[in-house]
């Protein structure tokens, strides 16, 4: 009787739900937590059918457990549910063991716990791991868990898919200026259109930010052309928030497998490649992949790390471009241009790097060097002869917003000690746009006794207001103008009005891209006395233009 009653009370009393069950299935006891897990009376569960508490489903599973435990071998499962009174499921953790009596099995325990929370639970963190709690699109990591399968699936098919990176056009602005909280929900905005757009075979994804993904299934580039330009047209309408009536554009980059990338890494680098080439030309169109993207390096993450390292390794250099007074052939200045020489990949282009250096704004200490670097050189070029020459540098917008940008051009002209008319500070026309910001700066550098020109005048925001604000010095004539004067009328009259207006206005002009000896003498005729360009030398490195120039001053050249 003890022995039963301790039989009993562990049984009874078990928070674990017990179920004493035939070799053939039938409930013959059940404790009170199995009544309560399964929400059946103990009178309603005995003598009924175990495999009745299985949905349809998994009843050749839980069979498969019984049947191994009838022949002697406990067993266990976290995958298993019962179905509850109510007609709905309960996911249970399931342990299975046989009933002894002398040395012979006559029945089976089931032992259930519900850990329907828990998997529930479970799921919730699933759902998360892989969805963008943002917007409820999948995320980057379901992204690359979904292409590493499908591209398996189709390399055995021979299938081609496209990849599609897109990004919203000036975001930042909108989200800095509006505000974070109507950032996320132009954010949520842009995911449901996507979502809309997006017929059955492609998924979106968002990978962070504003950047989205889509996998576009079984597809070619003719379709997948076809769906980027869906997208644009869809964007087209505008989005309402907050009563308030915006524009968003997307830039696409595309990346098509298997030509563009047969695993999943290259094919996103190359999306985003095609992306950032969409960015550079205007935004709001889409692009496809090309190899010769990537010709000098590999990624613009790759360039950027680089770019980093090229002031301390001393990989950045300035080369000099003459400078010609027409009427006396004689050099007094010279145009500062930044090179930049990779002990890896070689020379890389300005234009490569250059608008990085503005996106990721190393022009700041990129900028600080060339200052100080342009100064030296004065100096030096001041200390060897008994002429002396001015330096033209570029300054770009992004320096202008450094409030400590007078500071460093004081610093650099005390420290190497040089004339501060020898250097000369080139703007382009898109710094002076801010004129509250801008002209103080200007104002200052005057102070100096810093000659200021303007850079490419004409081909930007030109306005004769910034001339009669500006304490400008100089006037240079873009190349554009130039090379074409005496074959397009319109070139020549822009040029010839260029000229006119900046000596009326006291100011020295120079005509940049000189190339041929009868755009010189269109030049002197238009009383255009100053030129820079191939005709007289390409940039050159100091060495180069001390031995070349500095020493004879371009006496020999003859026309």
């Amino acid at each position: 009787m003890e022995s039963e009653q301790k039989y009993r009370s562990i049984v009874d009393h078990n928070l674990d739900g017990i179920l004493t069950v035939s070799l053939k299935g039938v409930i013959l006891e059940v404790n009170p937590a199995a009544s309560m897990f399964t929400g059946f009376t103990r009178k309603q569960l005995t003598n009924r059918s175990i495999f009745d508490l299985i949905p349809d489903q998994e009843v050749e599973d839980f069979k498969a457990l019984f049947q191994k435990t009838r022949d002697g071998f406990p067993t266990e499962s976290l995958d298993c549910r019962f179905t509850h009174r109510k007609g709905n499921n309960i996911t249970i953790h399931l342990k299975t063991a046989p009933i002894v009596i002398n040395s012979e099995i006559v029945g089976i325990y089931v032992i259930i716990r519900d850990i329907s929370e828990q998997s529930k639970n479970a799921e919730t963190i699933k759902f998360m791991a892989f969805h963008d709690q943002l917007t409820g699109l999948l995320n980057r990591r379901a992204l690359l868990r979904d292409l590493e399968d499908y591209i398996i699936e189709a390399k055995n098919a021979k299938r081609e898919f496209a990849l599609l990176s897109i990004d919203i056009d000036r975001f930042k602005y909108l989200n800095d200026t509006l505000g974070h909280i109507l950032g996320d929900k132009i954010l949520i905005k842009v995911a449901e259109r996507l979502s809309e757009i997006s017929p059955n075979n492609c998924t979106v994804y968002r990978q962070g930010g504003d950047e989205f993904i889509i996998l576009l299934r079984e597809t070619d580039r003719q379709k997948a052309s076809k769906f980027a330009q869906n997208i644009l047209s869809k964007f087209s309408s505008s989005f309402y928030l907050s009563s308030q009536e915006y524009y968003i554009s997307p830039s696409i980059g595309i990346s098509m497998f298997p030509n563009d990338g047969k695993d999943a890494e290259t094919l996103i680098k190359n999306a985003d490649e095609a992306l950032f080439r969409v960015k550079e030309k205007g935004k709001a169109h889409f692009q496809f992949y090309r190899s010769d993207m990537n010709s000098v390096f590999k990624n613009v993450v790759e360039l950027e790390t680089l770019l980093r390292k090229a002031v301390e390794r001393e990989e950045l250099s300035l080369h000099y471009q003459p400078q010609i007074d027409l009427t006396t052939m004689k050099i007094n200045s010279f145009e500062a241009l930044l090179r930049w020489n990779n002990t890896t990949i070689g020379n890389i282009p300005p234009s490569d790097f250059i608008p990085l250096a503005e996106d990721t704004g190393l022009i700041i200490p990129i900028g600080n060097w060339v200052i100080d670097t342009a100064c030296k050189q004065i100096r030096d070029w001041s200390e060897k002869g008994t002429e002396e020459y001015r330096i033209a540098i570029n300054i770009s917008p992004k320096q202008f917003q450094q409030h400590s940008l007078l500071s460093i051009i004081q610093r650099a002209i005390e420290k190497h000690c040089i004339n501060p008319k020898l250097l000369e500070i080139e703007i382009t026309e898109g710094a002076m746009q801010d004129t509250k910001d801008t002209a103080p700066i200007l104002s200052g550098l005057k102070e100096l006794g810093v000659s200021i020109s303007v850079d490419d005048f004409g081909t930007g925001y030109s306005s004769l207001n910034y001339l009669k604000k500006f304490p400008i010095d100089v006037l240079k004539i873009d190349q554009s103008f130039v090379r074409d004067i005496l074959s397009n009328d319109k070139d020549a009259a822009i040029t010839t009005t260029i000229i006119h207006l900046g000596k009326s206005l006291g100011m020295e002009v120079i005509a940049e891209g000189v190339e041929t000896e009868e755009q010189a003498k269109f030049l002197m005729t238009a009383n255009c006395f100053k030129a820079q360009g191939f005709l007289y030398s390409k940039p050159l490195p100091a060495e180069e233009i001390e031995k070349k120039f500095i020493s004879s001053r371009l006496q020999d050249i003859e026309y």
